[in-house]
């Protein structure tokens, strides 16, 4: 694909947009894909720059902009309908051999128009269509606009347009990687336009921001979410031993949510780990928030607590698909928030700032007690004692530990090995799929998620779902099991997507706890379950039992295996 070099449109197309986005999914070379969006970003004027960096990164908005469009894939599928002609018994199958709505959208229209409807949507109307699309209220009159405008766009705009509306480009196109394609191409340091767009919410602003040599003095803007720096699972005390320095921090791993706190005069805004405002769900963290004595940014977790005993996470999740919390519930289950670092205070963005240095100016912003809590920092020099410490840490009702170096900075977004988290299992179980599901991206072709099941007891051999496991095979394993499952089906639902199949296949599966849970027809489930092998030496009658699970389940307050292990219940 040639992009022609020229003078800055009026108007960019999302055809060109398009055929940019199917070059850059092409290839697998990073700098390629850069320079791609790279010469792209060139051509295009203020306006559609911002909108094309926000929408390569994979944003409908700024995210420092709140609003969503709320168009899900019933919607998407009730336009496309519309448009095409093609009835929703016709998309169904479409969508399970492609696995994408974009390329289903570009398989439709392509076939319901025959190749002859010219493109004409440009990045301007695309960015109208999302605005209106979060104004307007109502599954039907949602779908109606979005119908009109996929009649007339072409397959390659259909598909983007749809993919945008996903939330997904599946480009293999990461937000970092269009941050150093705006530093290369307007030639400005990578640090300053992560730090730009990171302070300004909006990765539009910054390439705007960085074509014009604007990248300095920007202050943080607060109240929109900044990404979480992410720690790394230790394999070992001696992969601590490796990572760390001399002296390193430990604090509890504590089993809730990760939340950042926003907090600036009287107003308090509450973010979870996938950038969503929660602060409704905890109405009694906002006073003792606003009492802080400066403005500041926090990191940390809400966990049940009752005194300074920690409850276990089920508790949280009795609040967490509330709209509404009301008194009865906050005292039912009381929540804390357990603060343990700081990203800006009084005025100064301290990402850069040493972690020991972030933890001083915190300790002196947040009490050690109360609703709104600092984390307990040890600091360590010895691994070996860490076993004790692990043990200790599960009997106060967490996951585990946390490891921090002192020096490290606060990398948003970020997986590095300054973070060390080390948690075990409670164990493993062996469990029997009884229902398999078509697989998403690189897996669309395959019976890739797997739902399973427990025995009723030793006595009986009626089978009771527990969990669903999508992660720990290899895609050789996959492509063995899924044409097992496909001889072996019992029953289909929306045209093969998902089927019941015989109960002929065991599977040991590990997972983080055990919790009450009415999904299941066991009355439990496994949190965060992976597989860990297949067991061809046993069969269904071989699978663990209910008893098995509710002794696990006795067990969670104190069950606390070495850091060497993960023991399996017989």
């Amino acid at each position: 694909m040639a992009i022609p070099e020229g003078s800055e449109p009026a108007g960019a197309a999302l055809q060109q947009f398009g055929e940019v986005a199917e070059a850059i999914s092409g290839t697998t070379k990073k700098l390629e894909k850069t320079a791609l969006l790279g010469i792209y970003f060139k051509q295009l004027n203020d306006a559609d720059l911002a909108r094309a960096a926000r929408y390569f990164a994979g944003h409908q908005f700024a995210l420092s902009d709140s609003r969503t469009t709320n168009v899900g894939g019933s919607i998407i599928s009730e336009a496309l309908s519309q448009a095409t002609g093609f009835s929703s018994e016709d998309l169904a199958p479409r969508y399970v051999r492609l696995g994408d709505a974009g390329e289903t959208a570009y398989e439709v229209v392509k076939e319901a128009k025959l190749g002859t409807q010219a493109p004409g949507i440009t990045l301007t109307e695309t960015e109208s269509l999302i605005s209106r699309l979060s104004e307007t209220r109502g599954t039907r009159n949602k779908t109606t606009l979005l119908a009109a405008v996929l009649h007339r766009a072409s397959p390659l705009e259909a598909k983007y347009l749809v993919k945008l509306l996903v939330g997904d480009l599946r480009i293999g196109l990461k937000e970092g990687l269009v941050e150093d394609a705006i530093a290369r191409c307007f030639s400005m340091p990578l640090p300053e336009v992560a730090q730009a767009n990171m302070l300004l919410g909006d990765i539009g602003e910054a390439a705007v921001r960085a074509r014009k040599n604007e990248l300095a003095n920007i202050e943080m803007r607060l109240f929109h979410p900044i990404k979480f720096m992410l720690a790394t699972p230790a394999a070992d005390l001696s992969d601590i031993a490796r990572t760390m320095p001399a002296e390193f921090l430990v604090e509890d791993k504590f089993d809730g949510i990760r939340a950042q706190a926003h907090v600036k005069a009287a107003r308090v805004s509450i973010y979870s780990r996938t950038m969503d405002e929660i602060t409704h769900r905890f109405p009694e963290l906002i006073e003792p928030l606003q009492s802080l004595p400066t403005d500041a940014i926090i990191d940390g977790e809400i966990v049940p607590a009752l005194g300074e005993r920690i409850l276990p996470f089920r508790e949280l999740q009795k609040r967490l698909g509330r709209k509404t919390i009301g008194k009865d519930l906050m005292s039912e289950v009381p929540v804390i928030l357990v603060a343990y670092d700081l990203l800006y205070a009084d005025g100064r963005v301290l990402i850069n700032e040493s972690l020991e240095q972030r933890r001083e100016i915190l300790n002196r912003l947040v009490p050690h007690q109360g609703t709104v809590r600092l984390s307990i920092a040890k600091a360590f020099r010895e691994v070996t004692t860490l076993d004790d410490e692990f043990t200790s840490a599960r009997e106060r009702g967490n996951e585990g530990l946390m490891i921090k170096s002192p020096a490290s900075l606060y990398k948003p977004g970020r997986r590095g090995r300054d973070w060390l988290k080390l948690k075990r299992a409670i164990a493993t179980l062996d469990v029997v799929v009884t229902a398999v599901e078509v697989g998403h991206g690189k897996r669309r072709h395959l019976l890739s998620d797997y739902t399973f099941a427990v025995r009723r007891s030793e006595q009986s051999n009626e089978l009771l779902n527990i969990g669903k496991a999508y992660s720990g095979l290899t895609d050789a394993e996959l492509v063995e099991l899924t044409e097992w499952f496909q001889t072996h089906t019992l029953q289909e639902f929306g045209h093969g997507r998902v089927r019941l199949v015989e109960p002929g296949i065991v599977i040991e599966v590990t997972f983080d706890r055990v919790q009450e849970s009415k999904r299941h027809k066991s009355g439990y489930a496994l949190r965060f379950p992976r597989i860990l092998r297949v067991r061809t030496d046993k069969g269904p009658e071989d699978v663990d039992t209910l008893e098995t699970v509710q002794r696990l389940v006795s067990q969670n307050a104190s069950f606390s295996p070495g850091l060497g292990e993960t023991p399996n219940i017989p």
